[in-house]
């Protein structure tokens, strides 16, 4: 039986990388990488979570091979854990004019209880930014 230990990336297939790329920097704080070459010998584009671990994008014009069966813009359901209070991630949404879809509400993680508040990235992906509830903070 395999068992699997943590995910170290995923993939999101957008329809512009620039703005994609714009808006994870400006509106969820991620870093921009470069690393490999994409098939017209450009290098290719993720967005760093954290430590350890990157969202790989693909262009939907010129998508990576292998890929998923049906890659699409926009089909996406991402949830982002953060330290900072979900007041300041709300009123940074706000700052930025980026409409809130849902929250804050509560909903189960993957390690318990957690406090969300969603958002749409460009493509319309749903963006989930969640503080973790935890029990002894009651």
């Amino acid at each position: 039986m395999i068992s699997l230990d943590y995910l170290d990336h995923l993939v999101l297939t957008v329809s512009d990388l620039d703005r994609t790329c714009e808006f994870y920097t400006a509106v969820l704080g991620c870093e921009v990488i470069f690393f490999g070459q994409d098939l017209c010998g450009k290098p290719r584009r993720a967005l760093r979570i954290g430590p350890s671990q990157k969202i790989n994008l693909h262009s939907a014009k010129q998508p990576m091979l292998p890929t998923a069966q049906v890659p699409q813009p926009g089909t996406a359901d991402l949830c982002f854990l953060t330290k900072t209070p979900l007041t300041d991630v709300i009123g940074h949404f706000q700052h930025l004019a980026i409409p809130i879809v849902e929250g804050p509400v509560q909903r189960t993680g993957a390690q318990g209880s957690i406090l969300s508040v969603y958002i749409r990235d460009p493509d319309g992906n749903l963006i989930e930014v969640a503080n973790p509830i935890h029990a002894d903070s009651h």
